[in-house]
């Protein structure tokens, strides 16, 4: 598996994905690839065997202080075999070199195995938004990390340096 800076190139394969994750409110040709040629955001692919088979994204505006993901999504063939934390992990290394401090994230309130993913990060539930996601009537779960302390978890402690038991 390989991750790296997803392409214009890119867009005929993330709206196949894109279509078949989200099937009643997939983003349009035009949005995706506005949001691919973005200067406030960036998206990251993940390949397989030479073949896309997931995408993320990530808004982080020059100077923010905050930044939202923006979509992540998994072929079907391929979940569960941890490419979309890799995604969410290279979204939120790339949110920490914009300087950001907080990144926002909506989920969809029926999709328990993703927002365990965001809680296992380190995402807290700050509120709810009624219906958002349309024509399915499905409540998003509005989640939010402190980027700061999540890098501290990743870094090693430096006490720790060089001792030996």
């Amino acid at each position: 598996m390989s991750i790296r800076p997803a392409t214009p190139e890119d867009l005929a394969a993330i709206m196949a994905i894109e279509r078949a994750s989200f099937p009643t409110d997939a983003w349009s040709e035009p949005m995706m690839r506005e949001e691919l040629s973005s200067p406030h955001g960036r998206y990251f692919v993940s390949e397989e065997a030479g073949r896309l088979v997931g995408y993320g994204g990530l808004r982080a505006p020059q100077g923010s202080r905050d930044a939202d993901i923006q979509t992540i999504a998994i072929a079907e063939s391929a979940r569960g075999r941890g490419r979309g934390r890799v995604l969410l992990e290279a979204l939120l290394t790339e949110a920490s070199a914009r300087r950001v401090h907080e990144v926002f994230l909506e989920v969809r309130a029926d999709n328990p195995v993703a927002q365990s993913l965001y809680a296992s990060e380190g995402f807290a539930e700050v509120g709810r938004r009624p219906r958002y996601y349309q024509p399915d009537d499905v409540d998003a779960v509005v989640m939010r990390l402190d980027l700061t302390a999540w890098d501290a978890r990743r870094q090693p402690d430096p006490e720790d340096a060089g001792v030996c038991t």
